[in-house]
């Protein structure tokens, strides 16, 4: 009767830790600025495997007027909130993708189970520690 028991406490308790768990797979996207004078967009999608790949658009149509692409690719992984980034430089650097993503950290921000309250609170990263300088501080928000 006890094994029995405890059987049924251990899967309600595995279900609960399951239940409670978020999601950080998927699309994130940023914009600042607008498409008449200055337009910067970010996009980062973490796949189910352990990547990623991220994308800087910037367009600076007032002035001297030009249009910037930067790409990144590597690895990622979660402990907690914290989500880590690593790239391969044999691997993930080449002409295209140029963004040096290894010793990135981002924080996992979502709306806790618990709050009950009318609050918005959007899912999203925030990176806190990164080698690109304009990464540090970026909030990227979920689709």
């Amino acid at each position: 009767m006890k094994s029995i028991l405890l059987t049924v406490y251990c899967l309600l308790l595995s279900i609960s830790l399951f239940s409670q768990s978020d999601n950080v797979v998927g699309g994130y996207f940023h914009t600042t600025g607008d498409k008449e004078e200055h337009l910067i967009e970010y996009s980062l999608t973490l796949y189910e495997d352990g990547t990623f790949s991220f994308h800087s658009y910037v367009n600076h149509s007032k002035g001297i007027s030009w249009e910037e692409n930067k790409y990144g690719k590597g690895n990622w992984s979660r402990d907690g909130k914290i989500v880590s980034f690593f790239t391969d430089k044999e691997k993930d650097i080449d002409e295209k993708h140029t963004l040096d993503f290894s010793d990135s950290k981002a924080r996992f921000i979502t709306r806790p189970a618990r709050d009950k309250t009318d609050r918005i609170i959007k899912t999203r990263l925030r990176f806190f520690e990164s080698k690109i300088f304009w990464i540090e501080r970026m909030k990227i928000f979920k689709k």
